[in-house]
């Protein structure tokens, strides 16, 4: 969304019962991206947040379990949004309870423990958990509880419980009143499918049955995924139990949830832990407790999160005055993914194949079985699927936001992309686990994208996410016939003409064009050279023992293979600092990456998040032992070298790549020259010496132990390597791309490299085992996966998705560029030091193929 003008938005403008005011701060958080991850989360309109601090500052609302008046509100207050949650699903207090809970998994897990199981082994039949495949992880995990009480769960595929209308029992076996569980999805959190409601009341009466067994048969609606589109009336289709998240329909609060219990079966539930609030009486002396009447009460252990449930007052007026309610959402989204989805299925590169593959069980045509999901892979030409991964960092060029991986529903994954059993555990074996982002294993998917839209959705944001599909996929020449043949004519033909979002067929804008803010050119980002002296009475001790320090053999001949440059980087994510020659520490280069810059909350920033961080000029003055640090119009600062050990230090805990590092902050002026100079509050922070520090994790050949190799606070080994004949052979991918031409310092200074090297191939150094310098050993551990910081020019700022694009076309969909270097274990007394003119001696692998790094975090050179 980045206008107000589109069909959706004067959709979205026409739903509004008040002002235009409302839906310009409904969409204010938008402006400069395309959000497509609202199965995920939806994101929260200002005018929410305004209206609930509001309300925060013009009443007190004190602990609901208090009788004094402020609390008396609060209770009052929690107990009209009971209400307004039961009207919102089209039911009364007289069918359905509200538990308040931590969100939908806390929901479900309640259920899991309260339900009055019968264990397997007693007189009556044991009781059955069965779950529909195409289920959240947090419903299949139900089965670890029922486990841990002898009842066995029983997995369902989607299309087995329609042939279970075979499945009728003996009439002897009628009257068994053995109580089971089944649980399903209201809509598939993977692919949209939306399964019939009407299984609630088939499987309730005994017309369906899951599997064949005597007992009665309770039903739970996992309805997360389902109402933050849909509307959901439980008075057509009482299920007994429906957890909720409500994060996932107004996108604020967060870390609050519900589950509806169907009146019927609330007496049955089982509990034994009780909590502040849930008890009637009881005694700390002996075993005597009676539980409160209340439902609601006897199972919301302790105080509730009363201010994120007054919050939801706020969601539902806002929801609807936005929109003007569920039904209208349903539609407005189901649009949106029936367009995108057909244009999608119509892409085909210029040899007749695919440019998609995706993952449904209908074709949109109904809003009624397909929700405004969309799930997919990328092919290339060859119908070779390019993983989710790299199909991720493409969209992030683009400032598109989608989802990546299983989404939490593994069983869907196994459905939809073929994966076997065997296969899950073959790839966990070769390292990949949830959520990361090893998306090929042997060439075949671990997982696929997702996109999905929301009431916020407009028809601009369908549109960005088509032309980032037909500009990174199809050539030049086939990009204007992809827009008109596929685009233009489906705006035509796929939408109904009866609906408001779409009267007309607009036609495609250009590409829109993604950028950061304008940024200033930066007149001190020249390079500056130091020359490193050590004392002069060592200097010639020190070239005599690495001259006779014995390397290993090269195996390669030819051409000499030199060190062009040295770069160290002294604070994260900021400019390059160049030097001919330099000390090595235990961390690498000495003083690389020290430093880094966080925001208020502690966080590490980077280039991705600030690219003026580039244009921050740091550089070293051993002799002074300071860091001067530059950049255009602000004074210089500079900072000690020597580490602040004193009582004054505030040390805290950061993080870099989910690793934990300690820090202590550099104090309020660099703090505040820092939050001037980016506009925002940040500070300094230093890695602190005195310290466990991280280590080495990854187990390779040759390599020390962990104990022995520590980091800075670079994201995944000590140094990064890479060859001036590879910068070479890409410049020319980019060129011509580009259309004009480009300068190999750029680039050099685009991959933010430690060590720059002159060998004869491109590419070469990806068959290295590990290389020697003079005396320095240097293991290689991987390649370097790189992101979008590549495409920020170093000297100015300025983003240009192009590059990364490049490299990926370059390099046949991967995006990997230099590799990692660890030091080998210094055996000599003296200081070591890398210089340029030196050549590098290189052993190859016995390997054909460099593994990647096994951490989920991606990995650049920040």
């Amino acid at each position: 969304m980045r206008a107000l003008t589109s069909p959706a938005q004067r959709w979205l403008l026409l739903s509004c019962l008040g002002d235009s005011r409302s839906l310009e701060k409904l969409i204010i958080v938008l402006e400069r991206i395309t959000y497509l991850d609202h199965a995920g989360s939806a994101l929260f309109p200002e005018s929410l947040l305004k209206a609930f601090t509001d309300d925060l500052r013009n009443n007190v609302y004190g602990n609901p379990h208090s009788q004094n008046i402020s609390s008396k509100l609060t209770h009052d207050t929690i107990e009209h949004v009971r209400y307004r949650i039961l009207q919102h699903f089209h039911t009364t207090a007289e069918d359905y309870t509200i538990i308040f809970t931590s969100g939908c998994t806390a929901a479900l897990k309640l259920v899991a423990e309260a339900f009055p199981w019968i264990p397997e082994g007693t007189k009556q039949p044991g009781s059955r958990f069965c779950y529909l495949t195409d289920s959240h992880t947090s419903v299949v995990g139900m089965r670890g509880i029922t486990a841990s009480m002898n009842v066995l769960s029983v997995p369902i595929k989607p299309k087995e419980i329609l042939l279970s209308e075979e499945n009728r029992l003996p009439a002897e076996e009628q009257n068994c009143m053995t109580p089971h569980l089944f649980s399903y999805p209201a809509q598939s959190n993977f692919s949209g499918t939306k399964y019939p409601l009407s299984w609630i009341q088939d499987i309730k009466s005994g017309k369906l049955h899951p599997i064949k067994i005597p007992g009665k048969w309770f039903v739970l609606l996992d309805a997360a995924s389902y109402v933050s589109s849909s509307p959901l009336d439980l008075g057509v289709h009482q299920a007994d139990f429906i957890p909720i998240s409500f994060y996932k329909i107004f996108g604020f609060p967060t870390g609050l949830g519900a589950l509806l219990v169907n009146n019927r079966i609330a007496p049955l539930l089982r509990k034994t832990y009780f909590g502040g609030g849930t008890a009637a009486a009881y005694l700390a002396g002996e075993d005597f407790y009676i539980p409160r009447k209340s439902i609601a009460e006897r199972f919301e252990d302790g105080t509730v999160s009363f201010l994120d449930i007054i919050a939801l007052k706020h969601g539902f007026d806002v929801l609807e005055k936005l929109t003007g309610g569920m039904e209208k959402i349903k539609q407005h989204t189901f649009v949106l993914a029936h367009y995108t989805y057909t244009v999608l299925s119509t892409l085909k590169y210029a040899n007749g194949a695919p440019v998609v593959r995706i993952y449904s069980d209908t074709d949109f045509s109904n809003p009624d079985v397909q929700g405004p999901i969309i799930n997919f892979n990328v092919l290339d030409e060859n119908g070779e699927v390019i993983g989710f991964s790299e199909v991720d960092k493409m969209a992030s060029l683009y400032n598109i936001h989608v989802r990546t991986g299983c989404f939490c529903n593994t069983g869907a994954c196994q459905i939809h992309l073929g994966i076997s059993n065997e296969d899950i555990q073959r790839n966990l074996q070769a390292g990949h686990v949830c959520g990361d982002d090893v998306d090929l294993v042997d060439g075949r998917p671990t997982g696929s994208v997702r996109i999905s839209f929301g009431y916020m959705s407009s028809f601009e944001d369908a549109q960005t996410f088509l032309k980032f599909i037909i500009a990174t996929r199809l050539w030049k020449s086939d990009t204007e016939n992809a827009f008109q043949s596929s685009v233009t004519k489906l705006t035509r033909e796929s939408v109904p003409n009866d609906h408001p979002s779409f009267n007309s067929a607009d036609k495609l804008s250009p590409i829109l064009h993604i950028s950061d803010r304008e940024l200033g050119k930066n007149s001190s980002a020249t390079m500056t050279t130091v020359n490193w002296q050590p004392p002069e009475v060592e200097k010639e001790s020190i070239r005599a023992a690495l001259s006779e320090t014995a390397v290993p053999a090269c195996r390669r001949g030819g051409k000499p293979i030199t060190v062009t440059n040295i770069y160290l980087y002294p604070i994260k994510s900021c400019s390059a600092f160049e030097v001919t020659e330099w000390p090595i520490g235990n961390q690498g280069l000495l003083y690389d990456r020290n430093w880094m810059i966080v925001n208020q909350n502690g966080v590490c920033m980077t280039q991705k998040q600030e690219p003026r961080l580039c244009l921050v000029n740091p550089s070293i003055d051993l002799e002074r032992k300071i860091m001067v640090i530059q950049a255009e119009g602000m004074d210089p600062i500079s900072v000690s070298l020597e580490e602040n050990t004193g009582k004054e230090a505030v040390i805290c805990e950061s993080k870099v790549c989910s690793h934990r590092v300690r820090t202590y902050d550099c104090g309020e002026s660099i703090a505040g020259w820092f939050s001037l100079f980016l506009g925002r509050p940040c500070r300094l922070i230093r890695q602190s010496s005195d310290v466990k520090n991280r280590s080495y994790q990854k187990n390779t050949k040759g390599l020390a132990s962990a104990t022995n190799i520590s980091l800075s606070l670079v994201n995944e080994a000590q140094y990064l390597l890479i060859n001036v004949a590879s910068i070479l052979e890409l410049k020319e991918h980019i060129s011509a791309r580009l259309e004009e031409p480009l300068e190999i310092d750029e680039l050099i200074r685009r991959f933010r490299a430690n060590i720059v090297i002159s060998a004869p191939e491109s590419f070469e150094e990806e068959e290295w085992a590990e290389i020697s310098i003079g005396a320095l050993r240097l293991q290689v551990v991987g390649p370097c996966s790189r992101c979008q910081i590549i495409c920020i020019d170093q000297q100015s700022g300025e983003r240009n998705k192009e590059f990364l694009q490049s490299l990926s076309a370059a390099r046949g969909r991967k995006t990997n560029f230099g590799i990692y270097l660890m030091n080998q274990p210094l055996h000599s007394s003296f200081p070591y030091i890398l210089s340029v003119g030196s050549q590098v001696l290189p052993v190859l692998k016995e390997n054909a193929e460099i593994q990647p790094p096994t951490s989920s975090e991606e990995k650049c050179s920040g």
